[in-house]
């Protein structure tokens, strides 16, 4: 197994446990960790001693804020990798494709494009310090791709509509009670509570699991498309003056200018 910078990964019984740890920037990726989450969920998926996946971020403050806005302000993208792609896209669908159920286990802040991953697992357990909730127009970005079609497929048009265009924050009790989460857990009981749910789903047949996850996504597969022309436009934008705009302003403290885009 291969070093990590940006990511711990560790099998804990039945369970690998993949973590983001960037917490002195709140678990914000760059390309560098979307490389290395890639690899460590490939590396579950070979394990056949993992039955389940837990995703979860380093420390207490954050389970993932999204793209390292700080990083597009200072470099105009999200920094080097080895195979000089950005693999948001190809991250995403490994979340579904692998053939083991995905547990996030949301320790603190879950918003834009970590909100995105958290949606995309196939559980969501959340510490009552948890909050949700995108970030993306306020920053000059957006994910038209599964970050907003499957969210409105698990929240309703309505309630999906609103956390994009308000860039509000939801408690953990609200999104609960909205179906965005499975369940609220005091922080201290989290990750325990995460294994306890993956033993359970180990105790079960293997072969029941995989079919019934492949099942699931088999009815919103075509959002991948979707996915894939949101992300070509997001490139185009992220470098536009626009889009910034609203990078720099978050670099600087400070509220956007977006007045002189409208139209």
């Amino acid at each position: 197994m291969k070093d990590f910078e940006d990511v711990r990964y560790e099998v804990d019984g039945p369970a690998a446990v993949v973590t983001i740890d960037r917490p002195h920037r709140y678990n914000a990726f760059r390309g560098r960790t979307i490389e290395e989450l890639i690899a460590a969920f490939r590396t579950a998926w070979a394990d056949p001693a993992v039955r389940c996946v837990i995703f979860t971020g380093a420390g207490e403050k954050a389970f993932c804020t999204g793209g390292d806005v700080k990083q597009r302000a200072e470099t105009g993208d999200y920094g080097p990798t080895e195979s000089g792609l950005f693999e948001i896209d190809g991250l995403h669908r490994l979340i579904r494709e692998i053939p083991k159920p995905v547990i996030a286990a949301v320790n603190g802040l879950a918003i834009g494009g970590g909100h995105v991953f958290h949606v995309l697992c196939d559980l969501t357990i959340a510490a009552g310090h948890a909050r949700f909730g995108q970030a993306g127009p306020r920053v000059g970005s957006f994910d038209a791709g599964f970050g907003t079609t499957y969210l409105a497929r698990i929240v309703g048009e309505k309630r999906a509509r609103e956390i994009w265009y308000l860039c509000r924050q939801y408690d953990a009790a609200t999104a609960e009670r909205w179906g965005l989460v499975n369940t609220v857990v005091p922080g201290s009981e989290l990750m325990a509570e995460a294994r306890r749910w993956a033993e359970e789903i180990a105790a079960m047949s293997p072969t029941a699991i995989r079919f019934l996850k492949h099942s699931f996504n088999s009815d919103t597969e075509h959002q991948a498309g979707l996915a894939n022309m949101a992300t070509a436009a997001l490139d185009l934008f992220a470098t536009s003056p626009e889009g910034l705009e609203g990078a720099r302003a978050f670099t600087e403290k400070r509220t956007p200018d977006f007045a002189k885009y409208v139209g």
